[in-house]
């Protein structure tokens, strides 16, 4: 069901991740994985293209995806749940265009609190809309046994939402720390939200990457129908190229009044794109199942690597994505990636996360486990 694509496939089918380092190089630094796209996914797109289907996606206040609207919404309901309402999808380029389309027109004025470390572009999205970024900080020096040590600092946001701050911006599960969030956790949040009359804004692009042997994955509009969800296809199943993603929204007048905006606001989402996200919610549960398999193997493999090669390196608990975040600031070297790319592999550097932060990388799992074992041994030779 899961094929590993070879050196030669991944270079022509990923030429950002792979044609960003020379051969000979393993590229595990951005969020694509070395795996072939799901059957149904491949399947849905050549019959699309074998109608001729390269025209303009419809437009946002004309047309509604609503096939991509029922396969999320089955989808949602099977893995979580999570009864979403009709119609409640509103399509956009990618993640990162919802959110700024959602800063633009759904959140009310005032700065964003940004927890740290961040996925890189919550930043620059942020300072794109015009809004001032609020953080709050990780202590990078928490216990990675201790889960609620890595759990959002509430204190610390309600100082910000006191000082002003009206938006949440929360990746839920998190990336980089692949951290997923308790409904308790979530119902805090709401409640804090609530009362400064503050809104959540929520990318759950990681949501269907809970690996096995966790606690069901919550969505936090089911929590707080008051937020507004960005989430795609694209991480989970392989297809980012495509420029498709949602924005979901509980109120029917929100929506509208989304669907309304004028179309450079809310442009660039790919009809093909939608035709790989219905096939990808609605046909690919058992290629998503064996993905969270190997991946949950993945992880702990890479847990028996690091301690086998790299002992004094702390690698926080993966729970969803397959992303792993690894504190090696006990080996002095204030840019691990710097010195594995040197050494043949290339991963993003932790001060891409939090700014000045050293001793830290981001590693990519999603590959061959021939891969991840040179990986984290030529990472090793690169540190000691």
């Amino acid at each position: 069901m899961l094929r590993d694509l070879t050196d030669s496939e991944a270079r022509a089918a990923l030429p950002l991740k792979w044609g960003a380092v020379p051969e000979g190089t393993i590229p595990a630094w951005v969020a694509e994985m070395d795996f072939a796209p799901p059957p149904a996914v491949t399947a849905a797109l050549t019959a699309a293209v074998g109608r001729g289907m390269l025209g303009y996606s419809a437009f946002p206040g004309t047309a509604q995806p609503a096939d991509l609207d029922a396969a999320f919404r089955g989808f949602a309901e099977r893995h979580w749940g999570w009864d979403v309402p009709l119609d409640s999808s509103t399509p956009v380029g990618d993640v990162v265009a919802g959110l700024r389309l959602a800063l633009d027109e759904l959140c009310p004025p005032g700065p964003v609190v940004v927890p740290l470390p961040c996925y890189p572009p919550f930043r620059e999205v942020v300072a794109l809309a015009g809004r001032e970024a609020a953080y709050v900080g990780l202590d990078p020096d928490h216990d990675h046994d201790d889960r609620a040590a890595a759990a959002l600092d509430l204190a610390a946001v309600e100082r910000h939402l006191e000082a002003g701050a009206r938006t949440v911006l929360l990746c839920h599960p998190h990336n980089p720390l692949g951290r997923v969030a308790h409904r308790a956790e979530l119902e805090a949040l709401r409640e804090l939200v609530r009362a400064h009359g503050a809104r959540v804004l929520v990318d759950e692009i990681h949501a269907p990457l809970v690996l096995p042997g966790q606690e069901r994955f919550v969505p936090y509009l089911s929590v707080d129908p008051e937020a507004v969800l960005v989430t795609s296809h694209s991480k989970a199943f392989g297809t980012p190229g495509l420029h498709a993603a949602q924005i979901v929204l509980m109120d029917p007048d929100e929506t509208r009044r989304l669907r309304s905006v004028p179309v450079p606001a809310n442009h660039g989402h790919s009809g093909l794109g939608m035709v790989a996200g219905s096939a990808a919610w609605r046909d690919s549960d058992l290629w998503l199942h064996a993905l969270r398999s190997r991946l949950r193997v993945n992880a702990e493999d890479l847990g028996e690597l690091v301690a086998e090669h790299l002992p004094q390196a702390r690698l926080c608990p993966l729970e969803a994505t397959y992303l792993a975040w690894l504190d090696l600031r006990a080996y002095g070297v204030a840019d691990p990636a710097a010195a594995a790319l040197e050494h043949g592999v290339r991963l993003a550097p932790g001060h891409d996360y939090q700014p000045g932060l050293e001793g830290h990388v981001r590693l990519n799992i999603a590959t061959s486990e021939k891969r991840l074992v040179q990986v984290v041994e030529r990472l090793a030779a690169a540190l000691t």
